[in-house]
Formats: C-alpha cells, structure tokens, sequence
C-alpha cells in the first residue's frame, strides 16, 4: 500500500459560535476576519509538518486547491508544491489538484507541473479537478462548461507532456496554434496523474478510462466501497480491464493515539471544527446549476443532503460509519485492516492535520502512524499482476 499524506492548511481560527452566527466559511465569509500574521506563522508550521513526513517514511505528501474558504489556505498549490521541492528528497509532491475549469489556460498548467517535475527529479504527481462548486462562485466560471473545459483540458496538457512540438490543438474551449512546451516533464510518458473526486459517474467513468488512479474523499465507508466497485465495474464491462488496488484511493481523518480515550480527548474537538465550522455552507455552493450531469444528478443530491448532515454529526457517528478512524495504533490498524479488505484499496490517503489540531498533536499523530500504522499495513493492497479481466 502506498501512503500520501494530505493537507488542507485549514484556518484554525474561527469563533465558537461560527456555524450559528454565519452562513458560510466558503464565499462570502470576509476576509476581514483573516490575519496574515497569524497566516504566515501558520504557512510555516503546515510546510514543518509535510516536509516532515519525508523523515517519517511517507510515500508521499499531497496539496490541494480551494478558493475564499477559511476551510484551506492554499489557493495555488503549485505554489505549495515549488516551496517544498528543494526541502525534500525522496518524498512525491501530489497536486491535489489544479482545478482545470477555473484556470485561464491549461497550457499554463502543463507548464508549471513540468517545472516542478524537472526541479524534483520525477517526484510530481499531478492530479485534476474540476473545483468544487463553490468555486464556480469565486471566479464566475460558467459551471455548465466545467465538465467539458475540464475534460479539453486534461487532453491538451496531456498530448503537451508526451508529444515533440509544435502541434496545433483545435477545441471547443482553447485552440492553440503552437504547442511546444518548454521545458518538458522528466517522468515518461508524463506524469502520475491522480484524480480526487465525490465520485460522479462520469469522473468515474473518465478515470476509469485512462487508468488514472481515482482518489475518493470524505464518505462514510460503506459509500466508499460502493464507489470503488463502481469503477472496478465500469473498467472491465466498458474497458476491458480488470482495475487493481494501485487505481483506487482513499482520503480519510485518521487520529493515533495511546489509547481510545486518549484519541477521544486529544482529537474530538478538532474534528467536528472540521466538518461543523470548516465545512459549514449553503448546498446551493455545491451544485450550481449545470454544474452536474444528468446521470449523476441523483446520486449528487443523495450526497449534498448527507454532507449537510455531516455538519450535525456527532464524533461517535462518524466513527460508527467509517468517516474518520479515531484510536489507539491496533484499533486504527485494525479498522483500516477491515476496510482494506473488504474495499481493495491501495492508496491510502491520511488526513492527519484536521480542523483546529494544534502542531504537536499533528506531529504525535504523524510519528504513531508512521511508527504503529503503515508498516502493518505496507503489505495490502499490492497492484495486480495483469491488467486483463479474469
């Protein structure tokens, strides 16, 4: 199993009363309320804590994009990238992941991840997003061009890294009359390409195509094996493969501790900041209009109406449904044990920094994972030998 450690650089410091006293922490909660000196202590404590994974044995380290949200403070992750390239060495950067539809040019794209890419060695992951909804706010995007910029995107920065130039590209959405990029990615054919994603059935269906690695995030278990099946289904009746554990991935809240109870007093508080106050948002901000398919429609509806509820959801309620593993190093390997076999993951995605948890609570974390945790797990979800449906 491989291990990506994620980060969401998350304001830790939003009132007591927030999810009562305000409508939103994405959009339109002002700007007002953020301290850039508080702001760079935090940039500086959340780069310690990723380049510090490297020393503890983490495959990888993962940043992500959002937009006018106390819920992350990284609005341009290759930013987040290039200031951790040179201050590690053998860890992989993943860009969780730059949100197509929302970027002027994707050339531009293309161009940044290959910089990054040639400064590290070969050590960039390069995920794709859409942006969520709200981000459709932000910037006035037209969400109904969001699922074809992204897929014209994705095509053109990809026939970028691995094609000589120049070429033409002739889309719906960007023509370019030279191609020819400069520099060009060291890894061939180009790089890792992950997609983290709700789980709609056409990014599954996208995905699934091009074997790209999908990684789903925050979903009560049983969903999350719904949602893997759903891709193991897809690419071998429409593919013609059979999908191993190395294309699915999992990002969840996880929190070590000496015991149960000790995980319970250090981290409860912390993690329904998270999901109370840092995802606290109207559901309109998910889906504007156009935004989702029609296949997907439904089961994007079903979703928004849990994530509201997530926002009511107490700490033995996640627990109990697999949104977060809380507890002492053999509760959490062996819950994460049980989920592996029964969902057949071999990514696994932890968020160990969550909502408001202080620095030294995040490093104790991070150690009895890496101490406790992955080497147990290290021998699951191996890739497949064959990619032919057996």
């Amino acid at each position: 199993m491989e291990f990506h450690l994620f980060h969401l650089m998350p304001w830790p410091a939003l009132p007591d009363d927030f999810e009562h006293e305000h409508p939103s922490a994405w959009v339109t909660y002002s700007n007002a309320n953020f301290d850039p000196v508080k702001g760079h202590e935090l940039y500086n404590r959340y780069l310690d804590e990723l380049e510090y994974a490297e020393a503890l044995g983490f495959d990888g380290v993962c940043v992500n994009e959002h937009h006018q949200t106390a819920y992350g403070l990284m609005p341009a992750p290759n930013i987040i990238a290039a200031t951790l390239a040179r201050r590690t060495k053998r860890i992989t950067i993943a860009i969780l992941g730059n949100a197509l539809p929302l970027r002027d040019h994707p050339l531009r794209v293309a161009e940044e991840v290959a910089m990054l890419d040639v400064i590290t060695g070969g050590r960039i992951i390069s995920g794709f997003v859409r942006g969520i909804g709200a981000e459709y706010f932000t910037f006035g995007v037209n969400p109904n061009d969001s699922r074809g910029r992204f897929i014209e995107a994705c095509d053109l920065i990809v026939k970028a890294w691995t094609e000589p130039g120049p070429f033409c590209f002739d889309g719906t959405h960007y023509q370019v009359r030279y191609a020819n990029l400069w520099p060009r990615p060291i890894q061939k054919p180009h790089p890792r390409i992950f997609v983290p994603s709700t789980g709609s059935i056409e990014t599954i269906e996208w995905a699934s195509q091009y074997h790209y690695p999908f990684i789903r995030v925050y979903e009560v278990a049983s969903i999350v094996k719904r949602i893997f099946d759903d891709y193991r289904e897809m690419a071998a009746t429409r593919w013609g493969y059979a999908a191993g554990p190395e294309l699915l991935g999992w990002m969840i809240p996880i929190y070590v501790a000496e015991t149960d109870e000790v995980a319970r007093r250090e981290a409860e508080r912390h993690i329904l900041y998270l999901f109370h106050k840092l995802q606290h948002r109207p559901v309109a901000y998910l889906l504007p209009p156009g935004y989702t398919g029609e296949a997907s429609l439904a089961r994007a509806l079903d979703r928004l109406s849990r994530q509201e509820r997530f926002g009511r959801k107490s700490f033995d309620e996640m627990q109990d449904e697999g949104m977060i593993v809380f507890g002492s190093p053999e509760t959490v390997r062996q819950r994460l044990d049980a989920f592996q076999r029964d969902m057949r993951f071999g990514i696994l995605v932890p968020l160990l920094q969550f909502g408001s948890l202080p620095h030294d609570l995040t490093v104790k974390n991070m150690e009895l994972f890496a101490r406790e945790v992955m080497p147990h797990l290290r021998p699951l979800g191996q890739p497949l030998t064959t990619g032919a449906v057996e």
